[in-house]
């Protein structure tokens, strides 16, 4: 999966790229090379760290053997098992080759039907990618944020940016439900809540996407957030519908309206170049289809509050038995397990 000698060849070739003295001739050209570099570089790090770190384990564990160290043993073993969990992880980015996979990418959330609770459980959703961004040292932009009445909100979009962010987060796309005990229902009933998440990534200005002017309907509205945590609040947000398709996507996180219609025109683009590339592909397709109905049937991952606590991918039987952890941004496990089984369904085409 990692060709060492390739890598070291083209990291060699990179540095003189980069010690170029008309490097900065094409500042956009530049910080490619630069990115490039950067990404080549430490994956060569980090399978020297791999590597170094098995090599000490398994002699500490031969030591731990030949003195009859049953606790070094015990504690050496433990260690070894972490270690497994970093390969996978490791594996799995470099699985990671897709032609978009390494861009920054664009992430939705929209409540289902269900009113204030589907709303409250879009906004935990929301938070647990934040977090999850936030556990992998990406950065977020809050692009559109469109509050419930109640509580919640109706949708937002955020952008994540950070080497391979598309890549890990693709398999996210899909219906999320939610079972617990609801804090709006004064007789504490148990409740089913449903939101979506679409992701899509930020594709590069030379890639031409054909967008007519006469196919666009442009709204402006007021932004809104939470309490102005989110976003600012001005009169310059936009709201742009592709007609043909009925892709919409809205942004208002600049002051003004015209950066924040270039944003818009930006996702736009990505989107509808999304759409275009999934749609060749037969499971992609389904999985667009399927986020037509945010409701029973269509989810892709349960999260369960109450009677017992768990939360479970419905693709890969995944389970962790503590929601609280997952909701704050521990994704690990589903998304290695959904990353995997996607390689080995390619591999078997």
């Amino acid at each position: 999966m990692f060709d060492w000698d390739n890598a070291q060849k083209r990291l060699s070739e990179l540095d003189l790229l980069c010690a170029a003295t008309d490097l900065w001739d094409d500042p956009e050209a530049a910080q490619k090379l630069l990115k490039e570099r950067t990404v080549v570089a430490e994956q060569l790090e980090r399978i020297q760290t791999l590597e170094q770190t098995a090599s000490d384990q398994a002699e500490m564990l031969e030591m731990a053997r030949e003195e009859a160290d049953d606790a070094l043993i015990d504690a050496t073993t433990a260690e070894i098992f972490d270690f497994a969990k970093i390969l996978e992880k490791t594996r799995i980015e470099f699985l990671l080759s897709d032609e978009f996979d390494a861009n920054d990418c664009f992430l939705e959330v929209h409540a289902g039907a269900g009113g204030t609770e589907s709303q409250d459980w879009a906004e935990m959703l929301l938070r647990m990618y934040l977090r999850w961004a936030e556990r992998r040292g990406y950065k977020t932009e809050t692009l559109s944020y469109n509050s419930g009445e109640e509580a919640g909100i109706k949708g937002a979009t955020i952008k994540i940016k950070g080497h391979n962010s598309f890549g890990w987060l693709k398999v996210e796309q899909g219906v999320h439900r939610l079972v617990r005990i609801s804090p709006f229902d004064s007789n504490a009933r148990r409740h089913t809540s449903f939101a979506s998440v679409t992701v899509y990534p930020e594709v590069d200005d030379d890639i031409n996407i054909d967008i007519q002017d006469k196919d666009l309907r442009v709204d402006t509205y007021r932004a809104s957030g939470a309490g102005g945590q989110h976003v600012n609040t001005t009169d310059s947000a936009i709201r742009i519908t592709h007609i043909p398709t009925g892709v919409v996507v809205q942004c208002q996180s600049g002051r003004s309206q015209h950066k924040n219609r270039a944003e818009a025109m930006k996702m736009l683009a990505a989107r509808l170049y999304e759409v275009e590339r999934t749609e060749r592909e037969a499971q992609s397709k389904t999985e667009y289809e399927s986020r037509s109905d945010i409701a029973w049937g269509n989810q892709i991952r349960s999260y369960v509050l109450h009677p017992y606590q768990m939360v479970k991918d419905l693709r890969t039987q995944a389970e962790s038995p503590s929601p609280q952890q997952v909701l704050d941004g521990d994704l690990d496990l589903f998304l290695t397990q959904a990353l995997s089984q996607r390689a080995t369904v390619s591999e078997g085409q």
